[in-house]
């Protein structure tokens, strides 16, 4: 299922298969609680990691583990570039070039942990914000750009109550989850789940600390999890 700019947001929602994403740029402190508990359940996640992130030494550990335990890592831009205005979606505040360069320089990045471009095709934009000539210059180069599922607000975990209204704990995000699980008609059969790796300091209510709950609850409802590359084809 594709949006009105092209971009990937659902598998098939036929079946009860859901992709766990994570994203990260500058914050990452929760990757290692992440992978510890995809392994102790034996569930694959995908990584989509910028050029910064990769660059880091702190990250180096976990990301031999990402690799390692056969994880999807695909990119995320090299320097978390903003591609368009927030109140004027076709306003591009990049050119095709730039774009581009910084497209293969996280790729560049990622042949350094042995991921060839080929084996990550699929990519979610910094921000996860970009309109259809992103999408457009993306599959000219052979990439296909992915987000979350619409209406699941799970991406909103960045926020820190110094947002005010904006701000949304860790328990109403996980509620928000199943509320749309059950709203639903077809569930979350298909849906792209998005958590980032790691977030602002002003946020002590990290929802990463949620997914053993989170994953408990889904595969008592039925559900399992895929890499995006197997729910995604």
């Amino acid at each position: 299922m594709v949006d009105t700019y092209g971009c990937i947001i659902r598998g098939d929602t036929t079946e009860r298969e859901i992709a766990l994403v994570f994203t990260a740029d500058e914050f990452g402190e929760g990757a290692p609680f992440i992978v510890d508990v995809l392994e102790e359940r034996g569930a694959k996640g995908s990584f989509f990691l910028t050029g910064n992130y990769l660059r880091s030494a702190d990250h180096f550990g976990v990301l031999e583990r990402m690799v390692a335990g056969g994880h999807y890592v695909g990119p995320h831009a090299d320097r978390h570039l903003l591609y368009c205005d927030w109140t004027n979606r076709d306003s591009l505040l990049v050119s095709k070039n730039e774009f581009e360069d910084d497209l293969k320089r996280n790729y560049a990045e990622m042949k350094k942990w042995g991921i060839d471009e080929s084996e990550a095709s699929f990519f979610i934009p910094p921000y996860e914000w970009y309109n259809r000539q992103i999408v457009e210059w993306a599959a000219s180069l052979g990439v296909r750009l992915v987000n979350f599922t619409p209406g699941l607000g799970t991406a909103a975990d960045y926020t820190y109550p110094e947002m005010g209204k904006r701000y949304m704990s860790s328990e109403r995000l996980y509620e928000q989850v199943l509320t749309f699980e059950e709203a639903h008609p077809h569930g979350l059969n298909g849906a792209i789940l998005l958590i980032h790796l790691g977030t602002d300091p002003r946020r002590a209510d990290k929802f990463y600390h949620w997914l053993p709950t989170l994953m408990t609850e889904l595969t008592n409802r039925g559900y399992t999890f895929r890499r995006i590359d197997k729910l995604v084809r």
